[in-house]
């Protein structure tokens, strides 16, 4: 079995004054290509510093963490930021959105970074926006899009670079509940194609869109196990 993310005994400890805050504590955790993970636990659990580190934007104390069989901990600054623009694509609740671009430039962004030509990368944009059904909304600027439409549009952005992994917070946390569907079935089918996808949320209905559930808590894995009743997208938008 291939495993995107492996990590072991990592913690993660905050300096505050002359207080040590300990954010993550002894986790230990695998993430298998393919696999569907979704993270939840009660405000100060330790679920949004784990997904920073996955996502490398925090760095552990101690511990260690491989992405695709990259060593984090022994990475430098400007290959961390190769990784986060080319192994990892974020999506979050906010969209980060730029109000000026177009649906086509906002997801041509990462590759501009990643210094792929502008015929590739307009192509490119332009399939991954046809992929979340935005191929008719490439010239709308966010303020000309509603909510899921802006959420489609940060998923397309986060797919053009190919990457290993999907970081999802709290993707549905602005949106009516229809529309989180609609998103979370987008996350399914790309999961279904072989995408791996970790997502953080703090609503038990959307986790259970996912394929296996992390809870944690002070810092720990409290509970990490198969979905039992797994909703299916798909199936809620027929009905």
């Amino acid at each position: 079995m291939r495993y995107v993310i492996q990590i072991e005994d990592l913690k993660k400890v905050y300096q505050v004054g002359d207080q040590e805050i300990h954010a993550l504590r002894e986790v230990q955790l695998d993430i298998a290509d393919g696999d569907f993970v979704a993270i939840m636990g009660p405000s100060g659990s330790g679920k949004s510093t784990m997904m920073n580190v996955i996502g490398c934007l925090d760095l552990p104390t101690s511990g260690q963490f491989y992405l695709d069989g990259y060593s984090i901990l022994d990475a430098r600054e400007d290959e961390l930021a190769i990784i986060r623009n080319q192994k990892i694509g974020f999506v979050f609740q906010k969209f980060h959105l730029l109000p000026r671009a177009t649906a086509l430039e906002n997801v041509e962004l990462p590759m501009i970074y990643a210094g792929i030509s502008a015929k590739e990368r307009r192509l490119r944009a332009m399939e991954a926006l046809t992929s979340v059904g935005l191929g008719d909304r490439l010239n709308n600027r966010p303020n000309e899009l509603s909510g899921g439409q802006q959420q489609r549009v940060s998923i397309a952005r986060a797919l053009v670079n190919n990457p290993v992994i999907l970081l999802a917070d709290e993707p549905t946390g602005a949106l009516d509940s229809k529309t989180s569907v609609e998103i979370m079935g987008i996350f399914q089918r790309l999961n279904d194609q072989g995408k791996t996808v970790v997502l953080v949320t703090h609503d038990q209905e959307v986790a259970e869109y996912a394929k296996r559930l992390i809870h944690f808590r002070d810092g720990r894995i409290e509970e990490d196990q198969p979905v039992g009743k797994r909703r299916m997208a798909a199936e809620e938008v027929k009905a």
